[in-house]
């Protein structure tokens, strides 16, 4: 998996618009535990909030369920954000180093550009370029909208996910070698699965019918940082110029 440079991140983008209906989206970024047997001499690294030992799978995910970046071995007991500020590819976009194009006007706007977003759940911090829902309860219409629209974005990982376990179900049990042989089996069958979905192409059905095996992130609170902006700049062209007729049915 190849670093996208700025032409790709941008077909990116346009596919998820096209698909999602959220402009200037990069991709969907979330962890999956996948289970494993707990190595000797390991104590309680590999044991997660779910009671069962397990290995992080942290993946950026496109429209068409495919496999952007991965990063695999991180101990189950990590959170997924802390995961991602430590994977070269989270630090390579606090760094500014991911060739993420130049802000552009969302569609149907003319003026205030915004920055182009990853999409992501409540595990992890706010960000100008990662966008997560607003946090609580009580919400008003326009954040409950932008949560509603973010998540119809956000769940293409979870969907890549579920694709990814029932093609390759040895992801449906324990991977019962060493934690290093363990890290190669996940990563082949990521590289797998991106050649099936570049084969078979994309398939509309996989985004209700697939579903999230053994892939759950801790929904801490995250840290609010610089992306607030950002976020309400969203949240507002999603009632406005971005606005889409279905939306309100989730009110």
């Amino acid at each position: 998996m190849s670093p996208p440079t700025t032409e790709q991140w941008l077909d990116i983008a346009e596919h998820f618009y096209t698909s999602t209906n959220f402009p200037n989206c990069l991709g969907s970024i979330d962890g999956k535990h996948i289970r494993c047997k707990n190595p000797q001499n390991s104590g309680s690294y590999f044991f997660n909030y779910k009671k069962y030992y397990s290995i992080i799978l942290m993946a950026v995910v496109d429209s068409n369920l495919s496999f952007v970046c991965i990063d695999v071995g991180a101990f189950g007991r990590e959170s997924d954000s802390n995961v991602f500020k430590q994977c070269p590819f989270g630090k390579k976009l606090y760094a500014n180093q991911l060739n993420i194009p130049e802000p552009k006007c969302l569609p149907n706007t003319d003026d205030s550009p915004q920055p182009y977003v990853f999409v992501a759940d409540e595990a992890f911090a706010l960000h100008k370029n990662l966008l997560r829902p607003y946090p609580g309860h009580g919400l008003t219409n326009t954040r409950r909208i932008f949560n509603y629209r973010l998540s119809r974005a956000r769940r293409t990982v979870e969907c890549a996910f579920g694709v990814l376990s029932n093609k390759w179900r040895v992801l449906h049990t324990p991977l019962l070698v060493e934690p290093d042989f363990a890290d190669d089996i996940i990563k082949a069958c990521c590289i797998l699965h991106n050649f099936v979905r570049k084969r078979d192409g994309y398939n509309f059905e996989d985004m209700d019918t697939s579903y999230l095996v053994d892939g759950l992130s801790n929904r801490g609170p995250g840290v609010r940082s610089q992306g607030i902006e950002v976020r309400d700049s969203y949240a507002e062209y999603f009632m406005g110029p971005g606005s889409v007729p279905f939306q309100y049915n989730k009110i």
